[in-house]
């Protein structure tokens, strides 16, 4: 049959139906189905419950019948025994009635301790029935305000407009420093739907959740799965640096696993959430009340890094002192071995001084002692003209 014809299970006719008025019948089919079901789940957790009621009532009348029997049982036991003798079935009847009277107050007392724990068993399985017949009707009322919504407004829009209206609803009490708009900035060529960042007074970030919604009914494309749209949102997380990724989804109506509340997709990509729209904020809460236990630990990590870039910067200043002190020593001592040779240079040089003037010495102390030895007697010798003169001259 032709897309968006209906046929009449009677007469088998077939009509046609705009997009909109087709949509519409298929939420309303839909939608009975759904109510119907949890009516009838309804109906069974309350049978179950008096179910349960009837057995634990029945074990214990039970449980007093046997011990009422057995009671009874004893006692004839000990008539028959106390038919031999007079004196001792007196003795035996008292000594009997003291046993059966502690052992009465001993079956009371543990028949009453049985009821009292039966009743408790009792009172826990109603409790947990009333819990869970509670939390039914609570998502019926949910299932019910979300479609009324969809009615009275156009597919589409009005999907994020539910998220964003259910979230004004609780800002200012909930999360007044909350931000929660749409996903406007485009980083490599895709952005997400909407994106929710929390701080607290001194500005730090609390949480960060990128959502992306999903309707079924919104493009009319049927048998989209979930999991199509994990690695976008995933992308998109990871670009606009938000914590956690969060795909509100109508998907897969008939999927118990999605159906069933909030779902962690962890195992394929990390911090990630599928949800029904009606635990949108149940979602946001969740995340943010986890996320304020960690706050305090975030800001010693905050103050660690300070300290960190404190040390780091101290550690980078000793580590170019340390650079610069070993450069100029290292330059100290070429100078110092420089200076060093220079002198020994000019020790050397003076060495030699030393000896010059050692050998000037000697040749002035030679010419002393030769010109003390220095007489005309010595001079004339051998030399007959020389003194003649001097003997003339003396003459």
């Amino acid at each position: 049959m032709e897309k968006n014809y209906i046929q009449c299970p009677n007469c088998k006719t077939s009509f046609k139906v705009d997009e909109a008025a087709f949509a519409d019948i298929l939420n309303q089919v839909r939608n009975s189905e759904f109510e119907k079901e949890l009516h009838t789940r309804l109906e069974l957790a309350e049978q179950s419950k008096k179910t349960e009621i009837a057995l634990a009532e029945s074990k214990l009348t039970q449980s007093l019948a046997a011990e009422a029997a057995k009671r009874d049982a004893d006692i004839a036991e000990l008539k028959a025994k106390l038919d031999a003798t007079e004196t001792e079935k007196k003795l035996a009847v008292q000594e009997a009635r003291g046993k059966v009277e502690r052992e009465r107050d001993q079956v009371k007392a543990e028949l009453a301790q049985a009821a009292l724990t039966q009743v408790i068993e009792v009172g826990k399985v109603s409790q947990a029935k009333a819990l869970e017949i509670s939390e039914l009707k609570a998502r019926l009322e949910e299932s019910q305000k979300f479609n009324v919504s969809l009615s009275t407004k156009g597919i589409g829009e009005a999907f994020e407009n539910y998220c964003k209206t259910e979230f004004e609803k609780i800002r200012a009490t909930a999360f007044p420093r909350a931000y929660f708009e749409k996903d406007s900035s485009v980083v490599e060529n895709t952005k997400g739907d909407f994106v929710f960042r929390d701080f607290d007074e001194n500005g730090l970030e609390i949480i960060s959740i990128m959502f992306e919604m999903k309707n079924e009914a919104e493009d009319n494309k049927k048998g989209q799965k979930n999991e199509s749209f994990y690695d976008k949102l995933d992308k998109d997380r990871v670009k606009k640096k938000c914590e956690y990724a969060v795909l509100v989804t109508t998907l897969e109506k008939e999927s118990e696993l999605f159906n069933s509340g909030i779902v962690d997709v962890s195992h394929k990509h990390d911090r990630m959430y599928v949800i029904r729209p009606q635990f949108f904020i149940s979602m946001i809460t969740t995340l943010r009340n986890a996320a304020m236990k960690n706050l305090k630990l975030k800001s010693e990590l905050e103050a660690m890094r300070a300290q960190n870039i404190d040390v780091t910067n101290f550690e980078k200043h000793l580590e170019e002192f340390q650079v610069y002190v070993e450069g100029k020593h290292n330059d100290s001592i070429k100078h110092f071995e420089i200076a060093i040779k220079q002198i020994d240079g000019s020790i050397a040089q003076m060495e030699k001084v030393k000896e010059n003037f050692k050998l000037f010495v000697r040749d002035i102390e030679l010419i002393d002692k030769k010109a003390k030895g220095v007489s005309v007697k010595k001079l004339t010798r051998g030399n007959p003209t020389m003194d003649q003169k001097f003997k003339e001259l003396g003459s």
